[in-house]
Order: C-alpha cells, then sequence, then structure tokens
C-alpha cells in the first residue's frame, strides 16, 4: 500500500480543520448537479429509461464534448490524452504534483445514469465551486474523464501503462477495436506511451462514486470510507458424466453431470458464507449438454468467480471449494475439473491516510460514514498501482446499478461532492 510523504501527512493534518470547517467552504449545488446528470442522460438514452452509451459510440462522443463544455465553464484547460482521456487542468499556486479526481461516463448496455456519472459530476462541481468562489490551491488539479471504464478500464490501464498492444485489438461494445475506438474520441493508440503517467506524478487520485450496492441504502449511512477494491479471479468448471437415455436409464444407475454441478453451485455459495469475512463467490453461467430433456446430461461447463480484499482469502476459498468437487465428483462417478482464466484483476487497497482524511471530512460536514470495501471494479484499482488513491462512496437506492433503475439522489451527490471539495483542500495544505 502507498502512502503520502511524511511532511504532505503532517502538513495535511495541522491545516485540516481550518481548511474543513463548514462555514467556511461553499457547499455542492444539487439542483445544479441533479441538472447536470438530467442533460448528461440525454446521450444515449434508452426509450424506456436508462442509456446505453457505450464508449466509443457517437453517445460517448457527444456526451463528452458536452463535459468538455462544463470543464470549459469551470474554468479548467481541456485536452484529450493519447489514451482518449478527457483532462481538465487547473493552475495551482506551486510546481507540485497535481491532485487528480473524476470516473467515467460510458455505460453498460441497458445501464443507468449514476453510474460513474456522479463521479464526474461531483469532480465538475469541485471545479466549479473553486472557480466561482476564487479559491486557489497549492496543487494543480486534474479533473479526468477516463476513456472505456466499463469494456475493461481501458484509460486508467493505459494510463499506469498496463494497455497492451493486444489490449488494442480487442473488440469493444461499440464494435470498433479499442484501438479504433481511442481514435474515435481524440487519442492516438500509435503513442499510447505518452498517456502514461509514472509514480510520483501525481500527488492522489480520489474517485467519488455510487456504491453500486445496498449497504449505505440499507443502513442509511451518508457516506462510504473505501478501504480497498476487491480482487476478481474467475475459472471455468468442466464437469463430465456419462450421457444416457432419460427414460430407460435407472436412477441409481446415472452419472449425472448437472446433478453434480447442482450440488457444487449449493456448496461453492455454503464454502463462501460459512466462512468469516467478506468474500463473494458467484457460478453465473452453466451450461448442459447434450442439451435435450429426454437425455442425461453427460457434460456441464459453469463458471465460478471470486473476490475479495485478500488474495489469501480468494485462494483458500478455491481450495476449499477444489476439496468439496472432489468429493462430490467420487460420489456421483462423475470427473470435476478447474480451468483458470486469466482475468484476473489483483485488490487494490486505497490509501490509508486519505481513508483517515475522507472520514474526517465527512465528519466535519456531520455526514454519517461506514469504511468499507468495494466489490465493484473501479479506474482507482488502476491508480492505485502509481499513487496514493481514495474513493468515497455514496448511495444507490436499493443497491441497484447497472439498470435504467439505477438512482442516486441529488442531496447524496452534493454530500458527496462536498466530502470531495473538503478531501482535496485538506489534501492541498495551506494555501
Amino acid at each position: 500500500m502507498r502512502i503520502l510523504t511524511a511532511s504532505l501527512v503532517l502538513v495535511s493534518t495541522l491545516v485540516f480543520s481550518a481548511l474543513t470547517a463548514a462555514s467556511e467552504l461553499p457547499s455542492a449545488n444539487a439542483e445544479r448537479m441533479q441538472l447536470r446528470i438530467t442533460n448528461l442522460s440525454t446521450f444515449g438514452a434508452n426509450p424506456g429509461g436508462g442509456v446505453s452509451r457505450l464508449a466509443f459510440s457517437e453517445s460517448d462522443i457527444e456526451a463528452r464534448k458536452y463535459i468538455a463544455t462544463l470543464m470549459t465553464e469551470a474554468g479548467l484547460s481541456v485536452r484529450i490524452d493519447t489514451a482518449g482521456n478527457l483532462i481538465g487542468s487547473r493552475d495551482g499556486q506551486q510546481p507540485l504534483a497535481p491532485i487528480m479526481f473524476g470516473s467515467h461516463i460510458d455505460s453498460v448496455p441497458g445501464g443507468g445514469n449514476y453510474d460513474g456519472d456522479v463521479g464526474v459530476i461531483g469532480a465538475l462541481e469541485v471545479a466549479q465551486l473553486l472557480h466561482d468562489n476564487q479559491i486557489s490551491t497549492r496543487h494543480p488539479l486534474q479533473v479526468v474523464v477516463f476513456s472505456d471504464e466499463e469494456g475493461g478500464l481501458t484509460g486508467s490501464r493505459a494510463m499506469v501503462g498496463k494497455l497492451g498492444p493486444d489490449a488494442l485489438q480487442e473488440m469493444s461494445h461499440s464494435g470498433l477495436t479499442i484501438a479504433e475506438g481511442i481514435r474515435a474520441i481524440g487519442g492516438d493508440p500509435d503513442r499510447l506511451q505518452e498517456a502514461q503517467r509514472e509514480p510520483g506524478e501525481l500527488t492522489a487520485f480520489l474517485e467519488l462514486h455510487i456504491e453500486q450496492g445496498g449497504i449505505l441504502d440499507q443502513e442509511n449511512i451518508d457516506i462510504g470510507v473505501v478501504t480497498g477494491i476487491v480482487g476478481i479471479s474467475w475459472w471455468d468448471i468442466v464437469i463430465k458424466g456419462v450421457a444416457n437415455h432419460a427414460g430407460t436409464t435407472p436412477m441409481n444407475a446415472r452419472h449425472d453431470a448437472m446433478l453434480s454441478a447442482a450440488e457444487l453451485v449449493l456448496a461453492i455459495n455454503e464454502i463462501i458464507t460459512s466462512t468469516a469475512g467478506s468474500q463473494v463467490g458467484t457460478v453465473g453461467r452453466i451450461n448442459a449438454e447434450p442439451g435435450a430433456p429426454n437425455v442425461i446430461p453427460g457434460k456441464v461447463t459453469m463458471s465460478l468467480e471470486i473476490r475479495d480484499l485478500s488474495a489469501d482469502t480468494m485462494s483458500k476459498m478455491f481450495q476449499l471449494i477444489e476439496d468439496r468437487a472432489a468429493v462430490i465428483a467420487e460420489q456421483r462417478g462423475t470427473n470435476i475439473t478447474f480451468k483458470h482464466i486469466p482475468f484476473d484483476a489483483e485488490s487494490a487497497p486505497t490509501d490509508e491516510h486519505l481513508q483517515h482524511i475522507i472520514g474526517r471530512s465527512a465528519e466535519s460536514l456531520a455526514l454519517t460514514s461506514k469504511y468499507m470495501p468495494s466489490g465493484a471494479g473501479h479506474d482507482a484499482q488502476d491508480m492505485a498501482q502509481i499513487t496514493p488513491t481514495g474513493m468515497i462512496f455514496v448511495p444507490s437506492v436499493g443497491g441497484i446499478s447497472h439498470s435504467p433503475d439505477e438512482y442516486t439522489s441529488p442531496q447524496d451527490m452534493a454530500n458527496g461532492a462536498n466530502v470531495l471539495l473538503h478531501t482535496i483542500l485538506a489534501l492541498d495544505g495551506p494555501g
């Protein structure tokens, strides 16, 4: 885990009270934020609600133009880096490494109006408040809209130097290759290395985001202080039995691959839930062959995903699942094998000092808060590889996300922007 320099920690701690007193700083305008969310939702709007603003699509391009206009109105100078990341910059009083903050505006197909958008609109709100109230900072500030977050964290992967040549040839949701998509939004995949930031080039990265879960909403908590973004591992599980006639094969003479699969699905749930911790495990895809109602399945292929902040915990869960699978296979006369899928996203703990500042910022604003992991992936998990990183969660009503029914109230959005503002100014130190 990366930490800030000792001198910066000391400075930000000493000046925290003076800079984050609610009475001394402007407050986010909830109505303005909601209006901007509403305007943004027109780009790629679906007839039944929500958006399909796929990265690199025409609606994504037009939405980025809208955001660039808002950046200019907030006094930011606007550019697009070679990875297609949209960046609005504000000068600082001193030649220090910038503080970067932002999120993304591309959506999944049939998505909602708040995932990613709240982080961008919240970052713009902070920039607008600083501009309108003529508040200067020691550090330069950079508001970022990452490209193609939903398609694989394209913009942030490029920024940390992890977007390789093979990835550029992958197809995006919009039907363009990643390389073609980057060109479509104003980047240049042939000069991708120019978008890369080295460790030390940024003072910190902060991302405001909806929780995408129901914890804050259920517990009536205003702010989530994110302790880290979970790691993700995938496997394909292949279960082989014996396909046979469903009418003539006695029940006690069957080697039913589907029956083994059913037992394994239940076993996975039991293992994950009976072990202390916040790990999650999911079987999200299952396919039986030959797939006829009058044939005993001879082969089943299904997926396994495990997520947790701890790689050791993930490994332990998998080992327990693999051991149970061996027992099921022996009892049912089937064969069960696991194939690891090279997708893994490493867990990314957030910076402990930034967690402290975010928590103190919420407290200074009389907002309730909870320290919690993020079960979903974010650009912040890439940025944590090169700079101290923090995340701020606001409630998502009902825990709904990636859906037209996704909703975060204007006041909750404003609360998040206020915490972001206070965190940035506390991190910035004396003006």
